[in-house]
């Protein structure tokens, strides 16, 4: 892989929740297809996907970011989930390898959006598999949980690029039954992180505050910080109040069509800090 140099090093003070720019991209007809733990499962209805995507647009404007809307691709049911497919870091766009193939054509798409926004942008060059929902950027690190759609490989290969911006990658790793580390965690600020009790006990997370996810409600585990506002999904009461209590400004988002596809709210938007 050739190494690069860009000015901008390392984790910048707050931006692992300050954020200036979003990319998301609209659910099209064909999300009823999207992949999922269960098959079994109810399918997620496209009108009521694109409504609830529509507030969670409104909802990352509200909070102070720049969102460009891209439009969908019908060959491609999980690309609202723009996360997957890239990292943005450092003031850099990273192109994943997503570790299920039916969405390895969503990367030329991000990076031909994303070559509008960096000048610098990587792609993974690795036989191994990394989930952008499996990557959380604390202000120390990048934490990045093995899952069934992230490995070994990949993770080494991203830590690779990483290191060229003066990033440290930990690899942690995660309960069998998460399909995404990020689904069971979310960064509250850069100190605190908000997870699911199961995961805390791995103890991957030594170091940090931890502020448990309440028992009944783990699904809110996947929380987005966004400048000063903390996004959670909605129908989590007890969440609510909990981040409420501990001083947070909460906002809720409702993304029921996207958790029927095992989705959430970091899944659905790429953020970063503009230079």
């Amino acid at each position: 892989m050739d190494h690069f140099h860009i000015a901008r090093l390392s984790i910048e003070p707050g931006s692992s929740y300050r954020f200036s720019d979003a990319l998301c991209r609209k659910p099209g007809r064909s999300v009823v297809r999207g992949l999922r733990a269960s098959f079994a499962a109810v399918d997620p209805e496209p009108n009521a996907f694109a409504r609830e995507h529509d507030a969670y647009v409104a909802t990352l404007r509200r909070a102070g970011l720049n969102v460009t809307v891209l439009d969908p691709l019908e060959a491609f049911p999980d690309s609202v989930f723009v996360e997957d497919v890239a990292l943005c870091v450092a003031g850099i766009a990273i192109i994943l390898r997503p570790g299920a193939a039916s969405r390895f054509g969503e990367r030329d798409a991000a990076k031909d959006a994303l070559s509008r926004a960096f000048a610098t942008v990587v792609d993974l060059d690795t036989d191994g598999f990394v989930d952008g929902g499996d990557i959380l950027v604390t202000e120390r690190e990048v934490l990045v949980g093995a899952s069934t759609r992230t490995d070994a490989i990949g993770a080494d290969a991203l830590a690779s690029i990483l290191s060229d911006v003066g990033i440290q990658l930990r690899k942690v790793a995660t309960p069998g039954e998460i399909l995404h580390f990020k689904s069971a965690c979310g960064l509250l600020d850069a100190e605190t992180v908000f997870c699911t009790r199961a995961l805390a006990a791995t103890g991957c997370f030594t170091g940090y505050q931890i502020i448990e996810c309440p028992e009944g409600e783990e699904s809110a585990a996947n929380l987005v910080r966004i400048n000063d506002v903390v996004l959670v999904s909605a129908g989590h009461s007890s969440t609510l109040a909990l981040l409420g209590a501990e001083g947070y400004d909460v906002a809720t988002v409702p993304a029921f069509e996207a958790a029927k596809l095992d989705g959430g709210l970091s899944c659905m938007s790429l953020r970063w800090l503009a230079a």
